[in-house]
């Protein structure tokens, strides 16, 4: 069998990522039993691409025919070897992003899928949960440098944009570092309570990363402890007025 570097350069769950202006990425097909042949591609900037289906050398599929689709829409290969397909792409917006297949068709059929997509944004998938008076944090990071961060938060049924038109000692915004960005908002009130979201422009088109505040009152710690006590006077209370009524009980 393979050894572990032959393993490691045939696994196609990798994401790759390039701020550069050259991107390279091959999979190999049939590849590992039980692994699904995708690849994703992590770019922020104009880049050309080049993508490879490489059919291993030990696959008993045998001359197949070899379609490329984007989507649905079906496209042709640039260059080719021997058991080698390649289409290369120059990307400068949004309009070239999204996954490329390849299909290689004989006895059987397998294919495998690149996804091209602007950096990943890191947040807090949990939500956030915190007491009124309190401060709440909101912290997000990609591995890209985005050209632009933006806060948003959702007001009824419409996003509304944080910024310095909004009150400036209610909702704070410090950028840790080109790739981080935090939000913090002081003196909390149940209606701060929501959806709120990070998003990162990127040459090639924009990230989100969202996050939920959950505003709780100051009271609501003590609610356990307040339901335990409820519970001990009643069961003594209970214990009280049994033993009063047995003793008047035993004295008739």
């Amino acid at each position: 069998g393979p050894d572990l570097t032959t393993q490691d350069l045939k696994q196609p769950s990798k994401e790759h990522q390039s701020n550069g202006s050259f991107v390279q990425s091959e999979i190999v097909l049939p590849g590992p039993p039980g692994t699904l042949l995708e690849r994703n591609i992590s770019l922020a900037n104009a880049s050309t691409v080049e993508l490879s289906c490489k059919l291993d050398p030990d696959s008993h599929l045998k001359s197949p025919q070899v379609t490329w689709k984007r989507g649905n829409e079906t496209i042709s290969h640039t260059s080719k070897t021997e058991n080698s397909w390649s289409i290369k792409l120059v990307i400068v917006d949004s309009s070239k992003m999204g996954s490329y297949s390849c299909i290689l068709k004989g006895e059987e059929e397998i294919s495998a899928t690149f996804h091209l997509h602007v950096p990943k944004i890191e947040a807090r998938e949990r939500p956030i949960i915190t007491y009124q008076r309190d401060t709440a944090v909101m912290v997000c990071k990609t591995s890209s440098t985005p050209m632009a961060w933006t806060w948003y938060m959702m007001s009824g049924s419409k996003p509304v944009v944080i910024n310095g038109s909004l009150s400036t000692d209610k909702y704070l915004i410090d950028k840790l570092s080109a790739n981080v960005t935090r939000l913090r908002i002081v003196k909390l009130t149940k209606e701060d309570a929501g959806l709120y979201w990070c998003e990162a422009a990127f040459e090639l088109g924009k990230s989100e990363g969202k996050m939920k505040l959950e505003v709780l009152s100051i009271l609501a710690p003590l609610k356990p402890f307040v339901a335990v006590v409820a519970e001990v006077v009643i069961l003594v209370t209970t214990i009280v007025l049994y033993e009063l009524y047995s003793k008047r009980k035993g004295k008739r």
